[in-house]
């Protein structure tokens, strides 16, 4: 009879609930070992890029093959690792159930959420576009034109209204 009222599937849930928070934090992974996944999956992220650049679709499908796969070493130019490196930051941390690494680099110094871990598995969320692997000026100046200028080309055609847009502040301010 306990089984079947409110009370009893109430304590029955409650305890179902214990038990998987129990378990979560005891297979949590340490900072150090989700480190090292989250190195592995963004090696093979930087791999990935490599050749073709994919969306966030083809992100988010190599990240769930990345939870059951090891990197290349050799697949990876080595200069993408050490421009990762240079431009961008890992930090792991620790809860109480769970771990989570984020990506901080200039454009989010919030950081990006870039992977958590539970139940012993590392889950990678990182996308490449939230990485930044070469830094270079775009203009030399306020009110200077882009340093690379898109010029003519087939797309645009030889249109003149089609140009650079330059903020000029109006005389009445």
């Amino acid at each position: 009879m306990f089984y079947h009222s409110c009370l009893g599937k109430f304590v029955i849930a409650a305890a179902v609930v214990l038990v998987l928070l129990v378990i979560a934090f005891f297979t949590a992974p340490k900072e150090s070992e989700m480190a090292d996944e989250m190195m592995d999956n963004i090696v093979q992220l930087l791999a990935e890029n490599d050749s073709i650049k994919t969306d966030d679709l083809d992100d988010t499908v190599n990240n769930i093959g990345f939870i059951f796969t090891r990197a290349d070493s050799s697949a990876v130019d080595s200069s993408l690792v050490n421009a990762f490196y240079k431009y961008n930051r890992l930090e792991c941390k620790r809860h109480a159930f769970h771990t989570t690494a984020r990506v901080f680099n200039n454009f989010s110094p919030e950081g990006h959420l870039a992977g958590v871990g539970i139940f012993g598995i590392v889950i990678p969320t990182v996308h490449f576009k939230d990485l930044i692997l070469r830094v270079a000026p775009i203009h030399k100046g306020y009110g200077n034109k882009l340093i690379k200028s898109p010029g003519n080309n087939e797309y645009y055609g030889s249109q003149p209204n089609v140009q650079e847009y330059h903020y000029k502040q109006d005389p009445r301010d």
